[in-house]
């Protein structure tokens, strides 16, 4: 089995409070690419609380986004009809929870590959593949990089570079 996740392609990251123009223009790529995967198709939601700014990332970074509830935590209503799962809440940049889950799967059934597409390619998609490739380091993982998009360009080059370093496999 192969597995495709999602990772964050909400509202506030494509057009809302942390939206780019280069997150805008991969939206219809994860589109076809989420309608075209053969395997499971799992998806991560950047979830905060109302208390967002007094936490450690809130301090880092004072923009409040994806609050629980709110439209911008919202996964984009392209995608929305291809969320089968309920998507994994993560109050963190890596998601544990997807972690675990995947672990359970594993033991399942075999997983011939983990590929990671969505946003913020720098902060949350490095962050849940190198969670994989730390956890599965025998499966392939590989990230999609024209179906990602960081917070600037030039992060999201920084990050594909990172990734690569670490071994995974960047298509």
């Amino acid at each position: 089995m192969n597995v495709l996740l999602v990772i964050d392609m909400q509202n506030d990251f494509i057009d809302g409070a942390l939206g780019t123009p280069e997150a805008e223009k991969i939206v219809d790529g994860v589109v076809e690419r989420v309608k075209d995967f053969d395997g499971k198709v799992l998806f991560t939601r950047d979830t905060h609380q109302p208390d967002y700014m007094e936490t450690q990332e809130g301090k880092h970074l004072p923009v409040p986004h994806c609050i629980e509830g709110t439209e911008g935590w919202q996964i984009s209503q392209k995608l929305l009809s291809y969320v089968e799962e309920k998507p994994f809440n993560k109050p963190t940049f890596g998601s544990t929870e997807l972690e675990e889950y995947m672990r359970t799967l594993s033991k399942r059934e075999h997983i011939e590959s983990i590929t990671l597409v969505g946003l913020c390619t720098d902060i949350c998609v490095i962050s849940n593949a190198m969670l994989m490739k730390a956890n599965f380091p025998e499966i392939p993982i590989l990230v999609e990089e024209k179906l990602c998009a960081g917070v600037v360009p030039e992060s999201h080059y920084r990050a594909i570079e990172a990734m690569k370093m670490c071994q995974i496999d960047i298509v």
